[in-house]
């Protein structure tokens, strides 16, 4: 009798044991948001490095050479244009502008007797008293003293415009660089440095490039027959600055380059941005940001993506809703969402959150469905 009860007793704690086994292996499916993947026309933004210069940087070199004598602005000083900038020693110039008057005094007075000898002649020649000659000797002469005449002139306009040199001043209205020399500095035409660097910065000019592929798709966005047409139906853009604030103002892409870069392989644009308050700088840098439209595009919510080793997956959900770890091509971002271009299609589930735990195979139960909203 002890013996069956013990028997019974064995029997039932082994049932028991079967089926908690059965229930760990068995676990329950999770709820989980679920979101459909629909086709919808996506504006990302890119960005661009870019070079910041004036609308005109002009290099301030000596013409002539000389002494630095006197330099009348400072560093980073605002000049109009014609502003007188520097002055070299110009007492040699002068001596020469002195000398060329002086040759021209002189040959100014032999034309003068030149032209008296042929006047004396004429009449004697008219009446046989000297010989033709003489009056062409006479005549002769006269036009070599015109001809000094004319040198001399040359020389003068010369010595006047090399004196005119030691007045260095503003070609254009707009900022002055570094002054690397000092007064009492040797100048010459010849100096690998020059004198300043002047930017008239009323506008600026942002350089940026697009690799091939990337024109492209940017040519195939707005309608006209030329790039000219092109960039008129093309908005404002922005110009990110280098402690990734954005610059106040917007600008317009009013130039592409001729020919790409053999080197490489992309083609240079030209963004100008107003500049009234002088807050930028020939030499800055930056980034333009440019809003590119891609037609039947596949967006997927960042939060809805997880990231291995550099690699970005989404959680696929079948139709006996399994899900599966599925790797994705990000093509760029628009807003919060990610532009996918390889690894999903039209009509595809995905997980949207608590997937974290989730494993290959699992199954869960899909909460009421969401579509994915047009961004245009």
């Amino acid at each position: 009798m002890k013996i069956s009860i013990i028997l019974s007793l064995i029997t039932l704690l082994l049932t028991g044991c079967g089926n908690n086994n059965e229930a760990a292996q068995a676990p329950s499916a999770v709820t989980l948001p679920v979101l459909s993947i629909n086709s919808s026309t996506a504006t990302t933004e890119s960005e661009f490095p870019a070079a910041i210069e004036g609308t005109v940087d002009v290099e301030i070199r000596p013409q002539v050479s000389g002494t630095l004598d006197k330099i009348f602005v400072d560093e980073g000083a605002y000049v109009s244009q014609g502003q007188p900038l520097f002055k070299i020693n110009d007492r040699s110039y002068r001596e020469q502008l002195n000398n060329a008057l002086a040759s021209l005094n002189a040959a100014e007075a032999a034309a003068v007797n030149a032209h008296l000898e042929v006047e004396k002649l004429a009449p004697l020649v008219q009446n046989k008293v000297v010989s033709d000659y003489q009056l062409k000797t006479a005549k002769a002469s006269l036009n070599i003293a015109k001809a000094n005449v004319a040198q001399s002139k040359a020389l003068v306009g010369a010595a006047q415009i090399s004196l005119s040199y030691t007045l260095i001043k503003a070609p254009v209205s707009g900022y002055i660089g570094r002054l690397p020399k000092k007064q009492g500095s040797q100048l010459s035409p010849a100096d690998p440095e020059a004198l300043t660097q002047l930017s008239d910065i009323k506008e600026i000019y942002a350089y940026f490039s697009l690799g091939e592929n990337d024109f492209i798709h940017f040519k195939s966005q707005y309608e006209g027959n030329t790039i000219h047409d092109k960039l008129k139906k093309l908005p404002p853009v922005s110009l990110v600055l280098s402690d990734n604030s954005v610059y106040a103002e917007r600008g317009r892409v009013d130039m592409v380059d001729g020919q790409f870069d053999k080197t490489t392989g992309a083609i240079t644009l030209r963004a100008t941005f107003p500049n009234s308050k002088g807050l930028l700088r020939s030499g800055n840098t930056g980034k333009i940001k440019l809003s590119m439209q891609h037609k039947n595009s596949l967006l997927v919510p960042q939060e809805a993506t997880m990231e291995i080793q550099d690699k970005i997956f989404v959680f696929l959900v079948d139709k006996k809703n399994t899900v599966t770890k599925q790797p994705v091509s990000v093509g760029g971002k628009s807003g919060t969402d990610y532009l996918i271009t390889e690894g999903i299609k039209t009509g595809d589930r995905i997980v949207t959150k608590g997937f974290e735990s989730l494993a290959d195979g699992a199954v869960i139960i899909p909460e009421k469905e969401k579509k994915a909203v047009a961004k245009i």
